[in-house]
């Protein structure tokens, strides 16, 4: 057996959710104590019992921006179609595209509102080396309003083939995304609603904020021989000085830090990379594979992830190789729904 082989599993195709539930909180919540190495079956919604007075939920407040980009080549109408990555000085973005042929500096690029009209153009000025292309847009208006404009929600490909409905605009986004700036959303926030954390903070649990915004690299599979000479794209996250206060009053009344999603994981351990926690705000590429020691984390709520990804490693490396196996086999003999609309894990 590979080392990759450890994080590798069959699921039926028909366990990969479509759509979420009609209420966040009626998802499935499996239930996995490290301690006695247990299993149980519960629901989101009874996250307020299964947590601890004076525990820190971390959640990671970041906003899916309409990313996808759907457009042709200017001069000879060939179908076109990309992802927006980040935009740059001077105006400039970085996208990921696709399309018959190869594209040429000095090309352009003409997108396509929701309702197929011609809408704004991109000049190709250069190739950068892994594919994605320095870009300008004709419009001088601020990426965000443009991308309203033209963009569609990125959902990951086995969600209908990534195509979008109207209903996504609000279903794959948090109820506290706040700062823009994510291409695909920290999925096991998207179980929590106004009402289950206020229902939290009632029973004496803090939530907290950090930032973290989502890049396409985050799920990536890993395609090297070892996990040792994959890399991550790095990606911008921030916490204050303030978030940091309250995680370590939290630790110090021997409360627990309970991560919302792997983002909130990946912040914390790297702000906290020489084993005291401390504010942050800039890139981070944090990779959490064995034998990485945790720092602040002690708890992770997390949705099911794809086989031989990143995501699937640091669960495994959290969780432990044999009692989260065992998890996922139960998942699929329990038929759980998989992915960015499915349920979700608890790891005590």
């Amino acid at each position: 057996m590979s080392e990759l082989d450890r994080y590798d599993y069959e699921l039926p195709r028909e366990l990969i959710a479509q759509a979420p539930l009609h209420s966040r909180v009626d998802a499935r919540l499996l239930v996995v104590d490290r301690a006695d190495a247990s299993i149980q079956h519960r629901h989101v919604r009874d996250l307020p019992e299964l947590l601890g007075r004076g525990d820190c939920l971390v959640v990671n407040d970041t906003r899916v921006v309409p990313a996808r980009l759907v457009g042709y080549r200017t001069e000879t109408g060939g179908h076109w179609e990309g992802l927006f990555l980040e935009s740059g000085p001077g105006g400039v973005w970085r996208v990921m595209g696709k399309t018959r042929g190869k594209l040429a500096p000095r090309e352009s690029i003409t997108l396509l509102d929701a309702a197929g009209h011609e809408a704004v153009r991109l000049e190709l000025l250069a190739r950068q080396p892994d594919g994605a292309w320095i870009v300008r847009p004709d419009s001088g208006a601020d990426p965000l309003s443009i991308l309203e404009r033209v963009g569609r929600v990125p959902l990951p490909p086995y969600i209908r083939g990534g195509e979008m409905v109207e209903a996504d605009r609000a279903h794959y986004q948090t109820v506290y995304a706040e700062k823009p700036g994510a291409i695909a959303a920290p999925t096991a926030g998207l179980h929590f609603t106004e009402r289950l954390l206020r229902q939290l903070a009632e029973h004496g649990i803090d939530i907290c904020r950090l930032t973290l915004h989502v890049g396409a690299g985050t799920f990536r599979p890993i395609a090297t021989d070892t996990l040792a000479e994959h890399r991550l794209d790095p990606e911008w996250g921030r916490i204050d000085q303030a978030a940091v206060d309250r995680i370590e009053r939290c630790r110090e009344q021997g409360g627990r830090v309970v991560a919302v999603g792997t983002t909130s994981v990946r912040l914390l351990e790297t702000a906290a990379a020489d084993g005291r926690l401390r504010p942050y705000a800039g890139k981070t590429d944090l990779f959490i594979r064995p034998p990485f020691e945790f720092q602040v984390v002690d708890a992770l709520m997390t949705n099911f992830h794809l086989p031989r990804t990143t995501l699937l490693v640091l669960v495994y490396t959290f969780g432990g190789d044999a009692l989260i196996r065992r998890a996922y086999e139960e998942a699929v003999r329990e038929r759980y729904r998989f992915y960015s609309y499915g349920d979700a894990m608890l790891i005590l």
